[in-house]
């Protein structure tokens, strides 16, 4: 055996949150092995990485890069930041299966026209999307979850009733294809309609074939605001009922009425914890979430599909209802436009109607007073205009709540990006900052981790969580997707109004041994591949 890569002199963090060590770290065939000075040779690359942190490569818990990969494969805003593995399908979102009905595969297309919308749907089932998007070769590697929304979508629409028998047999059916092609779970959206029409039951029923798998059950769950705990425990009892982990998306305490109650949500997951139950989540480190602009709306209007939601704001009586329901407050419903304060705590972060890009970056209220009109009216006529395509960030968390989420044991580290169309597409500054913020934070010793725990919730335990073996730790046999960045230099610098600036201080990115990133600069994007989750 020849190394071929050997980081000489390093710091070392092994993903286990082991306390760091100086050594070396050598790569050979595509894998770690363990350094030999009899093993270097002419062809080794040497690297002297005094004074960088060497890892193994970043996983985003939470993405939605599946619907952008197959059109835009390069994703530097991943493999910027160090990250060599995304789990994608969250949020009961998944571009398959393509049901053969005409409306109902036009209505998976549209619903998410805002994350993904130059997608060209050459595959039907879960295992050919895979095939398409393995060829792609995507910039990093692709960790897929089948989504409870697509199943429902491709069963029976985006009808706001219960599912018969015979459309849950084929959800489960569906489900099962999709986790003999290689998904390691499924998701659920529970605030997002379809999955916001389906009662506990029927997931539970769908969902049976997570059981024999010991597959994953990860939720966007119901509420994140005032019925939060509530929420949290309807995910850990479908995870009871199922008898498999559970992971709990992008934990949060949204809306101003409900900062500092993070902790009794926390309190819920400790005590399944302590009863032997599998439950973990993600969090992001931002005060502010992103999505569809259509969530300000109850998800009643959107029975039917996306062009019902675009018929009924035509209509007179339909804005009335809507004013009277929003003022009066829905139960159940978390009204983003109240719970971030009002219109001014809502940016307009993206649109797909390029006719209407001048409202990318600015504020609803702000839009509302330059055309001097009522702010849900402008809402109303932007969704239509942009056919329900746009999204949006609502400033509505407390950062110390997050701050306390992230320093849990149970929490693991995910981006939630959405809408990386183009490398200049305008996106939540989290989508090019979550995993060098938080790094940078630990190195500079500004709370609430220090390095290794900060790379342990990245790495080790994220692998742990979503059962994989062959990578997550620096150790000999692994595969050798490494990081290597300067603790002096490491930050985020995406804002805002310029969310697509890179982060700065990672040096080398390698995927399966294989540079993407060398010296600081891109060097290539096309070395991931989808990890299928072995049968």
């Amino acid at each position: 055996m020849v190394i071929d890569i050997l980081f000489r002199g390093a710091t070392i963090h092994d993903g286990l949150g082991s306390p760091a060590r100086r050594g070396d770290v050598a790569v050979a065939g595509g894998r770690i092995v363990a350094p030999d000075t009899d093993a270097v040779g002419p062809g080794t690359r040497t690297i002297e990485a005094d004074g960088l942190v060497v890892a193994p490569g970043f996983i985003d818990l939470h993405s939605h890069a599946d619907w952008t990969l197959p059109a835009h494969p390069g994703a530097l805003n991943s493999i910027s930041q160090g990250v060599t593995t995304d789990v994608v399908g969250n949020c009961g979102f998944a571009p398959a299966p393509v049901s053969p009905v005409g409306e109902r595969a036009a209505e998976l297309r549209l619903q998410t026209a805002a994350i993904g919308p130059n997608l060209d749907w050459s595959w039907s089932t879960f295992g050919s999307f895979l095939d398409r998007l393995d060829a792609v070769r995507p910039a990093h590697n692709i960790i897929p979850l089948a989504g409870f929304g697509a199943l429902r979508t491709a069963a029976m629409g985006m009808d706001d009733r219960p599912a018969t028998p015979a459309e849950i047999a084929q959800m489960r059916a569906d489900l099962d294809e999709a986790l003999d092609a290689g998904a390691w779970g499924m998701s659920t959206g529970l605030v997002y309609p379809p999955g916001a029409y389906a009662d506990r039951a029927e997931i539970i029923a769908v969902g049976e074939g997570l059981r024999a798998r010991d597959a994953l059950y990860t939720s966007h769950i119901r509420n994140e605001g005032a019925d939060l705990v509530a929420a949290v425990d309807e995910a850990i009892e479908i995870g009871a009922a199922l008898g498999t982990r559970v992971e709990i998306s992008h934990l949060k305490s949204a809306g101003i009425r409900n900062h500092g109650r993070i902790g009794l949500a926390l309190e819920r997951i400790d005590a399944a914890r302590a009863a032997g139950q599998r439950v973990t989540f993600d969090v992001y480190p931002y005060s502010a979430g992103s999505t569809f602009l259509t969530q300000v709306l109850p998800p009643w209007l959107q029975d039917g599909g996306q062009e019902e939601l675009i018929a009924r704001l035509r209509s007179a009586d339909v804005r009335a209802r809507l004013r009277h329901e929003l003022a009066a407050g829905i139960r159940g419903f978390a009204n983003y436009s109240v719970a971030s304060g009002g219109w001014h705590n809502i940016l307009i972060a993206s649109v797909v109607n390029q006719r209407l890009r001048w409202a990318e970056g600015q504020t609803v209220a702000a839009l509302a007073t330059a055309r001097a009109v009522d702010p849900l009216d402008l809402v109303f006529d932007l969704l239509i205009e942009d056919r329900a395509g746009t999204v949006m960030i609502m400033f509505m968390m407390d950062r110390a709540d997050m701050r306390a989420a992230l320093a849990h044991p149970a929490a693991g580290v995910g981006s939630d990006l959405l809408g990386v169309t183009s490398d200049t597409a305008r996106v939540h500054p989290r989508t090019y900052g979550t995993f060098a913020r938080i790094l940078g934070w630990a190195a500079r010793g500004e709370g609430p981790l220090d390095l290794a725990q900060a790379i342990r919730k990245m790495t080790g335990q994220t692998a742990r969580t979503l059962g994989i073996t062959d990578r997550g730790r620096i150790a000999p046999g692994l595969v050798a997707d490494l990081v290597a960045f300067d603790p002096a230099r490491i930050r985020d610098r995406s804002t805002y109004a310029e969310p697509t600036r890179l982060a700065e201080g990672v040096e080398h990115v390698l995927l399966g041994g294989r540079f993407a990133i060398d010296g600081g600069q891109v060097v290539a994007r096309n070395l991931g591949r989808v990890l299928r989750r072995p049968r």
